[in-house]
């Protein structure tokens, strides 16, 4: 399951995926990524996507199930997680793009949007969507600090990918973070953003699960 050879899929360039699948599911009650949607888990969903979208792919899973899965063994936090699979990935790898298992709906289209961006000069590229609501800076009493200007905002989800390299600088030195983009901007990398997908839903909830249920059988 850890690793797919399909053919480069552009000019010049090698594009591995890890696949983040190790997560304890604390929100959610369980781990999400071994839910059924329609038959099959939320990770293998993520993974056939990552598959046709790269040359290779990692899984990073729970030490219970990498062995047998063929993944690597997650660590204690999603950016130690990402450095398993790193360490993984080939060194030939000239694009590295990291998505979340628990995104079971992001297309083909979105992972090479995403490359595109890198392959066009920016250090990373990931996916967003426009903020609707209001948005407000608070104290840790409650008290609003300031409203940001929400044209300048974006909800941003996975697939995200980076030229190998300053994805691998900006892990050297172990930090932590929610997401990779932020790692590689406080590295001094340049990240864009392309346009997200409303259907690339991270599934954090049971009722998350039960849209993603109802999504495959057209109810939604």
């Amino acid at each position: 399951m850890s690793v797919n050879t399909i053919g480069t899929q552009k000019i010049g360039e090698k594009i591995w995926t890890i696949v983040v699948a190790a997560g304890s599911g604390t929100r959610f009650g369980s781990p999400k990524q071994f839910e059924l949607i329609n038959e099959r888990r939320v990770v293998d969903w993520a993974v056939e996507t990552a598959r046709a979208a790269s040359d290779g792919v990692i899984v990073v899973l729970p030490a219970t199930h990498a062995q047998s899965e063929s993944g690597v063994v997650g660590g204690s936090t999603r950016s130690a997680s990402v450095r398993s699979g790193l360490a993984a990935v080939p060194l030939d790898a000239s694009i590295i793009c990291v998505h979340d298992a628990a995104r079971p709906f992001a297309s083909e289209f979105l992972f090479h949007e995403v490359v595109d961006a890198v392959c066009a000069g920016a250090d990373g590229a990931v996916p967003g969507l426009p903020v609707v609501d209001t948005i407000k800076f608070i104290s840790n009493d409650n008290v609003v600090v300031s409203t940001p200007d929400r044209r300048q905002l974006v909800a941003v989800q996975t697939p995200q990918a980076f030229r190998a390299k300053v994805l691998r600088d900006a892990h050297a030195s172990n930090p932590e973070s929610t997401d990779d983009a932020t790692l590689v901007e406080t590295n001094g990398g340049r990240v864009v953003v392309v346009h997200g997908d409303p259907l690339n839903r991270k599934l954090t909830t049971p009722e998350d699960m039960n849209w993603a249920r109802a999504i495959t059988r057209g109810e939604v």
